[in-house]
């Protein structure tokens, strides 16, 4: 299909039943994010800007590419884009392209946009590869067998869980300053040395402090079964009420457990030990996702799919050889 005959744009409400129709022809009624299948919620989420959708349209207005902006952390200014989806047909079109590209340019004057982020899959690099190649991203980040192979059913892509790149790009600066836990200096070291941002550092040395009551917010997605729990307070009942949380994940058959710690805490270093003792590892960073930056830390029920992940950039690499080598040490 000749690309001059598609145009790129956001969202507009009578695109909502072409969208579903999209999705419904590359995943069946497979894919995860039920939103795409729902053309009111689609709609009403754009409204309120919880979710800012971008379409490749053809010539007779047919949705043949898709994307979104949608609100994916605890701050609200920080957005994911993803949910992609191209129509087979169109597949050699540079619709993905066309979609990074409008993005690029209309960025700045999304309002309370401060970062977004990425997360194509690994079972392949073709997403990773058009982004890099088409906006400035900056790679800090792998979640561990985040996807459910059969997701990919119906595109036969993946042998086993897919893991997912998590790559940045910051709108609005934000420099802070953050603790270093001495167990992860060194893969701290390196992501933030290629950040778009800039910050400060200082060891963390701090005990967990007595006077904080753990505050622990779990998400369960039981179509990938994957559990997220954002910790906005960690105190020195971390272990307890950690493992309160755990297990009400594992009751509803997660597979993948992903936890958020701030890096702001002076005594993020005790939290990180702790996670590592109960079977978690190293995940990377999330810039500004409390509003100041996060470390993810991530366990699986199985061995995690490492063979199933391809990566395109150096930095990429780099940045599984640290993970995979975290959770190979006890």
């Amino acid at each position: 299909m000749d690309k001059e005959e598609l145009s790129v744009g956001f969202f507009r409400p009578d695109d909502a039943q072409g969208v579903a129709k999209l999705f419904t022809e590359v995943y069946g009624d497979g894919y995860p994010a039920k939103i795409v299948y729902d053309p009111r919620g689609l709609v009403e989420a754009f409204e309120r800007r919880d979710n800012i959708p971008i379409v490749v349209r053809s010539r007779d207005n047919m949705v043949v590419g898709y994307s979104s902006l949608f609100r994916a952390a605890p701050d609200k200014g920080v957005y994911e884009k993803g949910n992609g989806a191209v129509l087979p047909a169109f597949r050699n079109a540079g619709v993905m392209g066309m979609i990074f590209r409008y993005v690029g340019r209309m960025m700045s004057g999304v309002e309370g946009l401060k970062v977004f982020f990425g997360e194509p899959v690994c079972n392949h690099v073709y997403i990773q590869k058009a982004a890099l190649a088409n906006l400035p991203f900056v790679e800090t980040a792998l979640e561990a067998d985040l996807m459910p192979a059969e997701a990919y059913d119906k595109e036969k892509s993946a042998s086993g869980r897919v893991s997912t790149l998590l790559m940045f790009i910051t709108v609005v600066p934000n420099p802070h300053t953050l603790y270093v836990p001495g167990i992860y200096a060194r893969c701290l070291e390196y992501i933030y040395e290629g950040l778009d941002d800039k910050r400060s550092f200082i060891p963390s040395k701090d005990d967990l402090p007595s006077s904080r009551k753990t505050l622990i917010d779990t998400q369960v997605f039981d179509f990938a079964r994957v559990a997220r729990l954002a910790v906005h307070e960690a105190g020195a009942d971390l272990e307890g009420v950690l493992a309160s949380e755990e297990q009400r994940a594992l009751d509803r058959n997660a597979e993948v457990i992903q936890v958020w710690l701030k890096l702001s805490w002076p005594w993020i270093g005790k939290a990180a030990e702790l996670l590592k003792e109960k079977g978690y590892f190293f995940g990377g960073v999330l810039p500004q996702w409390f509003g100041e930056d996060a470390l993810l830390m991530q366990k699986t029920v199985s061995r995690p799919n490492w063979e199933g992940i391809h990566l395109f950039s150096d930095r990429a690499q780099k940045i599984l050889e640290f993970i995979m080598a975290d959770w190979q040490r006890p």
